[in-house]
């Protein structure tokens, strides 16, 4: 599991950096075999969207995780960042509201970040 807690605390602190808003992680390791954690964030535009999902993607790339998977990038209103045990939700502020992923997964066990920013 300390894995997963370094790989959390990178992406955090890489959203963190880029000012990502409303800053949310589930895990779901009991409800889904897709992934242990959901992170779900929020940018203000589609600039800041993609600035997020770069950041994160650089830090987790300087730290030798592999990415499995990049959906939505171009379009910059959701991009999906697969590493696996973890999946990155990056929303434009409207489509978060919109898809409302949270409310989706509201069985997942949701994380406080504190712990995991720097």
């Amino acid at each position: 599991m300390k894995k997963n807690n370094d790989k959390l605390s990178l992406v955090i602190n890489a959203a963190d950096d880029k000012l990502a808003h409303d800053i949310d992680v589930l895990e779901v390791t009991d409800l889904t075999s897709v992934a242990d954690y959901f992170v779900i964030l929020s940018g203000k535009n589609e600039r800041q969207v993609v600035a997020i999902a770069d950041s994160i993607e650089d830090k987790l790339s300087e730290n030798k995780y592999d990415l499995r998977s990049k959906e939505g990038y171009r379009s910059g209103r959701w991009i999906l960042l697969d590493y696996g045990d973890i999946i990155i939700h990056i929303f434009h502020k409207e489509d978060r509201e919109f898809y409302n992923l949270e409310r989706l997964w509201a069985d997942g066990k949701k994380i406080n970040i504190d712990n995991y920013v720097s």
